[in-house]
Formats: C-alpha cells, structure tokens, sequence
C-alpha cells in the first residue's frame, strides 16, 4: 500500500486536479515544478496561488501536504526550439506534431522527479498526462509512462509507480474529477487560480478561466468546461 506521492504540479487545471486526486488517497505529498524557459512562466506564479488557496479551503488536506520544490532546467529551453520556448506562432509541423511539443521535456521531468523522490523517500509519482485529450505527443502516452516507470525503477534500483490519473479522461471529466474530490469550491479555485494559456494571458476572465481564449490549451480547456456544465445542467433537469 502506497502512502506518499510526488506529484508534477506545474499550476495548471490538470495538474491540480492530480494534486487533489493525491491528497484524497496518500498520507504524505509532496509537489515538484519546472522552470525551463516557458513563455507561460507566469504558471510558476499560479503554483504558489493554487498551494495557498488548496491549504486554506481543504484543512483535511493541508497536513498532507508537505514541501514544494522548484527546479530550473533552463538548458531545456535554451535547446528547445518551439511555440513554448519562442516567441512563434502556433502550427503544426511536417512530423504531424504540433510546435508545442518540447521534445524530451516529460522524460527529464519525470527522471528529474524520479531522483527528488529518491531523496525523499516518496514512492509514487504523479503526473496528468492523458491520451484522450491531448495534441498528440508522444511523451505523454501510456506506454511511454509505463516505459519511463521500468527505467527509472532499474535505473535508481527503487520501485516507483507513476501514477497517471488523467490517462483515459477527456477535459470535461477532468472538471468533473475535480467537482467529486472537492465539490464546486475545487472547481471554483482551478477557474481562478490555476493557469493553463500558452501565451501567458492573465487579462480577460472567461466561466472556464483566464487565458487568450485561442491557443490549443485554451481551447481544450474551455470545450472540456462547456462538456461538463452541459452535463451538470443535464443531471438537473
């Protein structure tokens, strides 16, 4: 039985969500984020919002909740040549990937929270990666999270589990996961606090949140909030 967890917090929607899901089921969890260079760095500001927020309104989890860790890893960026660490816009590329795709960037996080949770004797990792809603990169699905599990597993002679609690939903479900671990205060929190625009946009306020309203991120997310108001309004009638 697993009792402690690390989980990939960056301050978005889905891994807050995952910090929820963690807190309900593990007696001790820790969050770790990444600063690599992104052009949406100002999600490193919403990962102390959401903390703060999480620890005032849910006291059953704030004692779970234990130390946060921050690492820079701005060489990623620097080699990075995409939509998230340039000032470019946004497309698809000839490989049938979009340009939002940092190539290698779940694979260092998850090595990188691998050794953290070494250190602190955690022994499940989470991240929100998902294959249902997701652009198509291939470092987030299942079998590379199953492949990245028996690596670093051998490679750190420790037994991790890497837990993906998002893997088979779509956005509108991950609304709704939030809603059952925390009912509509959950909710509430990720539409205010949380940031998941890739152009780094704070301005305009919409039901689902902030953002540009435009970019993949925003798109995805508001779709998933329009699905799941509309089965909320449909379990009423």
């Amino acid at each position: 039985m697993h009792t402690t967890a690390l989980v990939l917090f960056s301050g978005g929607q889905d891994s807050t969500t995952c910090l929820a899901d963690a807190l309900a089921r593990f007696g001790r969890v820790e969050t770790i984020g990444f600063d690599y260079g992104q052009r949406h760095r100002i999600e490193l500001d919403a990962r102390l919002r959401v903390i703060e927020a999480l620890r005032a309104r849910y006291p059953q989890w704030s004692d779970r909740l234990g130390e946060d860790h921050l690492l820079d890893v701005d060489i990623l960026g620097r080699i990075s040549d995409t939509s998230l660490t340039r000032d470019i816009a946004f497309r698809m590329e000839e490989s049938g990937l979009p340009n939002t795709f940092v190539p290698g960037r779940n694979l260092l996080f998850l090595t990188l929270a691998a050794a953290v949770a070494y250190r602190r004797g955690l022994e499940v990792i989470v991240t929100g990666v998902c294959e249902t809603d997701f652009s198509g990169y291939p470092d987030c699905r299942d079998d590379t999270m199953k492949a990245m599990q028996l690596a670093l597993s051998l490679g750190m002679d420790r037994r991790f589990l890497i837990d993906t609690p998002l893997m088979w939903i779509d956005k509108a479900a991950t609304w709704r996961m939030a809603e059952r671990l925390g009912g509509t205060a959950l909710v509430d929190l990720i539409v205010e606090h949380t940031h998941t625009c890739y152009q780094g946009e704070r301005g305009p306020r919409h039901d689902w949140g902030y953002g540009c309203g435009a970019c993949p991120a925003c798109v995805l997310r508001a779709r998933g909030f329009a699905g799941y108001r509309e089965t909320a309004a449909s379990a009423e009638r």
